[in-house]
């Protein structure tokens, strides 16, 4: 095996590293070194020094979930005093606040609620789309697969009648780490990786755009960090549907799984070492709502090109007792004083202006 110079050598002058390189570089190398070296990919992809945000608001719909994920500080059990469905009457007002700031995207997720049906969301969406012109980038792989057990379509099938309905793209959630080892133990009652990764095959196939995340810093090891990049990468070689990958850590307070988390450090080692191996997905977005503003800010400089959203509302993240807060003049802020210009994006990245 190569020196750690050797293998960041190699990918920066944009030859792809082996999973065992990868591996590597996880283990061995240090935070100074793999930011550099994911900072020159960033540039070699991204030659302007523009950073990306989009202004969003993340709605949930419901918080009643039968998954019950060990990680999870959000989800209520059915029958709950504090279980909820968002009525349609919030759902809008909370639509007009984020298009009265200049909102251009809904993110728009739950739990895996046993009453909610296809038809639940199909008349939502609709119901969206006839009132307002907004991009609705909806249901995680998780949700549609409780969708197509509950309805008794093939995923294929349920994607096509929510995209009808107006749903445009589909966020990366439920992604955790995509290996069963870990899965089977932190959401035992989740679907499995290669479920995951068959929705968004199915997605991109029908000419749906999607995102990638990963959610580290728990009961992975570093290679399965890695490996779960490696199934990223080897999605975007097959069918190209993801624009961007979203690193984010483990907020363990008020869960069921517990520990400490990744810290900053290791938090911007792993965003580093996901630009060098994702030689494919054009997009990586730092995560300010579980690290804050200065890490946000110091990941521009270890591979991130992309701020996230200014999320004029989030609540999974707040549940496990993390509420970092940005307005968006803070993320012109943070951007500007970093170095670069920052540039309001639509869902699929189009620069809609520069700020």
């Amino acid at each position: 095996m190569a020196g750690i110079a050797a293998l960041l050598e190699k990918a920066v002058s944009g030859r792809r590293l082996s999973p065992e390189e990868g591996a590597s570089l996880m283990e061995r190398g240090e935070l100074l070194e793999l930011g550099a070296a994911a900072d020159a990919i960033r540039g070699r992809l991204h030659p302007r020094r523009r950073v990306t945000y989009v202004i969003d608001r993340n709605i949930n719909y419901t918080n009643v979930c039968v998954s019950r994920c060990r990680f999870c500080a959000f989800y209520r059990r059915p029958g709950d005093t504090d279980a909820y469905v968002l009525d349609r009457n919030t759902l809008f007002g909370k639509i007009e606040e984020t298009l009265a700031v200049g909102g251009t995207e809904l993110l728009i997720q739950g739990g895996l609620h046993p009453d909610l049906g296809l038809d639940f969301f199909t008349d939502m969406f609709r119901a969206i789309k006839e009132r307002y012109d907004i991009h609705i980038h909806s249901l995680s792989p998780p949700e549609i697969v409780h969708l197509s057990r509950l309805s008794g379509f093939s995923v294929a099938e349920v994607l096509t009648r929510l995209r009808q309905s107006g749903l445009d793209s589909l966020p990366g959630g439920g992604a955790e780490i995509l290996v069963d080892r870990v899965r089977s133990v932190i959401s035992p009652e989740k679907i499995g990786w290669r479920q995951w990764m068959d929705v968004m095959d199915c997605a991109h196939r029908l000419g749906m755009k999607t995102t990638a995340t990963m959610m580290f810093g728990h009961l992975e090891t570093p290679a399965e960090r890695i490996l779960h990049l490696v199934r990223v990468r080897e999605q975007q070689d097959a069918t190209g549907g993801f624009t961007a990958f979203i690193p984010w850590s483990f907020q363990p307070r008020n869960t069921a799984l517990g520990g400490s988390g990744a810290g900053g450090v290791e938090y911007l080692k792993t965003l580093a070492v996901s630009r060098i191996m994702l030689d494919n997905v054009p997009n990586i977005q730092a995560s300010w709502v579980t690290q804050g503003a200065k890490i946000a800010q110091v990941a521009l400089s270890c591979g991130a090109n992309d701020f996230g959203s200014t999320m004029l509302e989030e609540n999974v993240v707040r549940a496990a007792g993390v509420d970092y807060r940005m307005a968006l003049g803070e993320i012109l802020r943070c951007v500007r004083d970093a170095g670069y210009i920052p540039a309001q994006r639509a869902t699929d990245y189009g620069i809609i202006k520069e700020n």
